[in-house]
């Protein structure tokens, strides 16, 4: 399928329109479902800690053990990893459509069933709390392959990067939700149902009602979800998913006429010539691992350290928190005080620091590039976690703490507007459509085991080394500044990997990952010749030999004939492989060997562009002789004729007349050749 569908490039060139607004906003809801349910557990584990671990006697409120704190904490995090690898594989089995709407309703039934989380003991509660929470990230997970896939196929290529970001920044409007929300239900509790602080009384201090509170937060995460489930269930399936993977032209000009309000021509028979056997080369394929294997390593090694850096800065919050006021002593508040008091402090923030950075990739993005935009990530991530690390002791003295909250909200913006956006974005652009969203999948999930990694390894890692200073239930570790300099060594890490990931800036997605192009191998099969044969248009081309150059001349061929195309809309020549290739004048690309005594001649391209193969066979069943020809050599005398078959239709060549017929292939062809000499 040398040229492009016209319903995929339609897509492409489409102004941007109200269809786009509307999916950024289908999309972008389940984003903004996704970061409100990840994130809201932090806002509410230190109530969860007061009510069912509370110690009597014990000067400081209760609070979460670590494995539990790590349960309910990270458990959403192993669904959300598992579920980006099976709902990444079914979007491309079943089509993005069909699943979308499953994972919404998993997220809206498990957001619901953690606020009901109820038992008859505080391990029943929590274990109850656990197993929905990571239903919900199994259901999340599949949002991140799904609705990435779904916005850069529907986007056209001009402003994609920045539709794609606009669904990912809805992420930064989820946590800013988050705390919004835990500040209107905290507040409203407080006032209705007042209670002294911990040091005063520490059983009045959590009021009976502090249990409803942390369910409604956890709960109100459905609402946006199950608002956009109608609208998720209309939309129609992907134009690239149903032509290029499901093989309906019909269907998806049908689709996209209605969407962009134009009429589109079906081209069956353009998607049929792309549906050949060699064309589906699988995951786990030699050929995949070929043309996509050095990509799928770049996206998985920059997102996995990536989220070690950017789900570790929680370790200092607390820090900066208690030492610019933000969040007092424990003891000294009330449970829905603390409550109020750290989701004003994430608030702000995201508010600072996590939403600025995602809205300047969305307004720079398919300006500067994603390659620029990452590398400045990683860069300026890894510049500032080494400006905290350096000279960590002064900052954490007093009258320092302002510094130290600048650097980390720029370390934040960075992270933003850089990697953990273009992570995102990059996976969903760069695989052929039968494989995106597997592969957007399996590089979200690598990504998730690098936020597990940063969460929780990096929370005992960065304990103080001495174990009486260490978190209570916490062995010692290496202390944060030791931590922070191993989270700079990650992201000098990433910024090195992005070298592996292409860029994709303003270029169509088939023509990032081939699929204008097909391939088959040099095989002789009868049947999948005439099935080419079927599916392609009959073109002509008429062919003129040429002697060869001798060896040592500088050119690169070493073949005892060269047949130059004379007809005005073809190429080709024979080389030393015994190959004839022919491309089409308006794709013609540089190839890797030519020679030119009268015109262009394209010998064999390294690139991918190969619809269909023919062999020349002799008529009487002979091969040619092996012939050489030195340096020395003058021009070998020319044989009389050369008789074969090409297309299936014999034809006769005389050397000076030339050889003219009908070629079974498309625009682009590679000839297989073997020629009988007389």
């Amino acid at each position: 399928m040398a040229e492009q569908l016209q319903v995929l490039n339609a897509l492409d060139v489409a102004k941007t329109q109200w269809y786009h607004f509307t999916a950024i906003v289908i999309a972008g809801m389940g984003f903004f479902t996704d970061a409100y349910d990840l994130f809201c557990i932090s806002l509410v584990t230190k109530l969860l800690g007061r009510i069912y671990f509370h110690v009597d006697g014990s000067p400081t409120p209760g609070t979460l053990p670590p494995k539990i704190s790590a349960a309910v904490n990270g458990v959403a995090f192993i669904g959300t990893l598992s579920g980006q690898l099976f709902f990444g594989w079914l979007g491309d089995k079943m089509g993005r459509k069909r699943v979308y709407g499953m994972t919404l309703m998993l997220m809206v039934l498990c957001s619901v069933g953690s606020g009901l989380s109820f038992g008859h003991t505080a391990k029943d509660v929590i274990a109850t709390l656990c197993f929905f929470r990571f239903w919900l990230g199994f259901g999340i997970g599949g949002d991140y392959p799904l609705s990435a896939t779904i916005m850069s196929e529907y986007a056209n290529k001009k402003t994609r990067g920045a539709f794609i970001a606009a669904v990912f920044a809805m992420q930064g409007f989820g946590i800013l939700g988050g705390g919004m929300v835990a500040i209107v239900v905290s507040s409203v509790f407080k006032d209705r149902f007042p209670a002294p602080a911990y040091a005063v009384d520490p059983i009045a201090s959590t009021a009976p009602e502090a249990d409803y509170a942390w369910r409604m937060i956890l709960m109100f995460g459905a609402l946006p979800a199950a608002l956009t489930y109608y609208s998720r269930t209309k939309m129609p399936e992907t134009a690239r998913y149903t032509a290029l993977v499901a093989g309906n032209a019909a269907r998806a000009a049908a689709d996209m006429s209605k969407v962009l309000q134009t009429e589109i021509e079906a081209e069956q028979d353009k998607v049929d010539q792309s549906r050949i056997p060699s064309n589906s080369f699988g995951l786990f394929s030699r050929e995949f691992l070929r043309r996509h294997g050095l990509h799928l390593l770049g996206t998985t090694s920059t997102w996995f350290l990536l989220d070690i850096a950017f789900y570790s800065q929680n370790l200092f919050q607390k820090d900066i928190f208690s030492a610019i006021g933000w969040i007092p002593k424990a003891a000294t508040m009330s449970a829905l005080e603390e409550v109020f008091r750290i989701a004003r402090a994430q608030t702000l923030i995201a508010l600072c620091g996590t939403v600025p950075g995602y809205w300047f990739t969305v307004a720079l993005i398919d300006i500067i590039g994603r390659f620029t935009i990452q590398v400045l990530g990683f860069g300026m991530m890894t510049a500032f976690m080494l400006g905290l690390a350096v000279p960590y002791h002064y900052w954490t003295t007093p009258g320092n703490h302002i510094g130290f909250v600048v650097m980390y909200a720029f370390t934040f913006f960075f992270a933003n507007f850089g990697p953990n956006s273009t992570t995102f974005i990059v996976p969903a652009e760069i695989f052929p459509a039968r494989l995106r969203s597997t592969c957007h999948g399996i590089s979200a999930a690598t990504g998730k085991m690098g936020a597990i990694v940063g969460a929780f390894g990096f929370l005992y890692l960065a304990q103080n080394p001495d174990p009486a200073k260490a978190d209570r239930g916490y062995p010692a570790g290496i202390g944060v500044r030791n931590a922070l300099f191993l989270l700079a060594v990650c992201n000098l890490l990433g910024l090195a990997c992005t070298f592996l990931v292409p860029e994709s800036k303003g270029r169509s997605l088939e023509e990032m990952t081939g699929e204008n192009e097909a391939t088959v191998d040099d095989g002789d099969s009868s049947e999948t010749s005439a099935m080419l044969c079927r599916q392609s248009r009959q073109r002509s081309l008429t062919l003129t030999a040429q002697p060869p150059t001798p060896k040592g001349s500088g050119h690169a061929f070493d073949s005892r004939y060269i047949f130059v195309a004379t007809s005005a809309s073809f190429s080709a020549a024979s080389a030393g492989n015994k190959s004839l290739n022919h491309r089409s004048s308006n794709r013609l690309t540089r190839p890797s060997r030519s020679f030119s005594p009268s015109g262009l001649i394209a010998s064999r391209s390294r690139s991918s562009g190969i619809i269909s193969q023919r062999r020349i066979r002799p008529i009487d069943g002979r091969r040619p002789a092996p012939l050489s020809h030195p340096a020395r050599d003058v021009p070998l005398p020319h044989p009389q004729s050369l008789r074969g078959n090409l297309g299936g239709v014999p034809d006769f060549v005389d050397w000076n007349e030339g050889l003219s017929g009908e070629i079974c292939g498309a625009e682009m062809a590679d000839l297989g050749a073997e020629v009988a000499l007389r």
